[in-house]
């Protein structure tokens, strides 16, 4: 079988970090790698350095996709992931549920249902890049 990144001939690069001297290493390591993209999974510590990695990929001109929409808001290109409202909504539905007398251990287990897709389409005009219409047309948020 082969591996997505064969498929589309480009190569998948990971760069992992949990402190700060570790995420500029990872940044080092990225550029020597000439990376083209910037793909920021989901993780707490990445959170607390939102505005610092969406800076790196902002100066060196790297498309990037985040899964949060704050990093869109940040100036992030581009978020997709559950909606952070949705999920605390869902946290009020089992809370009240349980203060109804349900026991936690007999609540269904659920995923996310809603998702955010942003745009930033400042940042596209930043990078070079054209969003197509149709790409436009599926946004939940579009940030001029």
């Amino acid at each position: 079988m082969k591996r997505p990144q064969r498929k589309i001939g480009r190569t998948l690069v990971i760069a992992e970090a949990s402190d700060d001297a570790k995420l500029e290493a990872a940044f080092v390591a990225l550029l020597q790698k000439q990376i083209g993209a910037l793909v920021v999974a989901s993780d707490p510590f990445f959170d607390s350095r939102r505005a610092r990695i969406v800076a790196f990929a902002t100066e060196k001109h790297l498309p990037a996709i985040y899964q949060f929409r704050d990093y869109a808001l940040e100036g992030g290109l581009i978020s997709y992931g559950p909606s952070i409202t949705e999920s605390y909504r869902q946290v009020g539905v089992y809370a009240g549920r349980i203060l109804k007398g349900a026991k936690a251990s007999d609540l269904p287990v659920t995923l996310p249902t809603k998702y955010d897709f942003v745009i930033n389409l400042k940042t596209a005009r930043a990078l070079g890049l054209s969003i197509p219409p149709n790409v436009l047309a599926l946004a939940d948020e579009v940030i001029e």
